[in-house]
């Protein structure tokens, strides 16, 4: 079922994302050469707990996952795509890393991610990184009342495959409101014209996840959680929860 959100209710996810954002920087700013993606969470934890928020993914285990997520934030570093664990291995230079995170304030859900490199980037990483981020504000633009989903997976698709990127098959964004994962989903690639009609109201959560070595293939760790490149190569992932207006989108995860 997909609920459109009244203007009182998107305010209220507004806040939400407020936070996400808040968390989000919190981590990126921790994030430092010998320090550990653990120590990530915990600041993005720290975050959390200061607004009164709760996290989602937090005890979060969907029907893949062979246990509940440990964490408040994804930590994944270089080959992996999305859903990392935090651990104690430290960051090392030139680590590509990608914090994904979600926070849920009076009722309502905010999520997000970013990419960065820490230290130093290897060659191509920034190139990376900046066709990510491409492919999100091109989804994000495509999510306007009128048109439908497949202009905005298309949109995503266009520019992954012009920087001649991979996509994990099966993994892309999908709706959120009062709980992180709703209805309609958000596939990465599409055809434009089809799919869910977009209108007013609705909430996406837009997530490309793109990898270097320009295939789609992805295996799953040992962990039964994170995702990761089947060439090794690197990947990087952008998010934003993104409301369908009449005046057009509007970010929610911004700070």
């Amino acid at each position: 079922m997909v609920e459109l959100k009244t203007d009182t209710e998107l305010k209220a996810m507004r806040e939400a994302g407020r936070v996400v954002a808040h968390a989000l920087a919190a981590a990126r700013d921790a994030a430092r050469v010998g320090v550990s993606p653990r120590e990530l969470d915990e600041a993005a934890r720290a975050v959390l707990d200061a607004a009164g928020a709760r996290s989602p993914f937090l005890g979060y285990r969907p029907s893949f996952a062979p246990t509940p997520f440990p964490a408040v934030i994804c930590v994944s570093v270089n080959d992996a795509i999305v859903h990392g664990i935090p651990g104690d291995q430290r960051l090392r230079d030139g680590d590509l890393v990608s914090v994904d995170c979600g926070a849920e304030l009076d009722g309502w859900t905010g999520d997000a991610a970013v990419s960065f490199v820490v230290g130093t980037p290897r060659p191509g990483d920034s190139e990376l990184i900046e066709a990510t981020r491409r492919a999100l504000d091109a989804g994000i633009a495509a999510a306007r009342a009128g048109n439908r989903m497949g202009d905005v997976s298309h949109a995503i698709d266009t520019v992954a495959r012009a920087a001649r990127c991979g996509m994990p098959r099966d993994f892309g964004g999908h709706g959120i409101g009062r709980r992180m994962h709703e209805d309609p989903p958000v596939p990465n690639r599409g055809r434009p014209g089809r799919g869910f009609p977009l209108r007013p109201g609705l909430t996406l959560a837009i997530e490309p996840m793109l990898m270097a070595g320009g295939r789609d293939g992805y295996r799953t760790d040992g962990d039964g959680w994170t995702l990761r490149t089947t060439d090794g190569s690197r990947a990087a992932h952008f998010e934003h929860t993104v409301a369908v207006t009449e005046e057009g989108p509007r970010v929610l995860t911004l700070p």
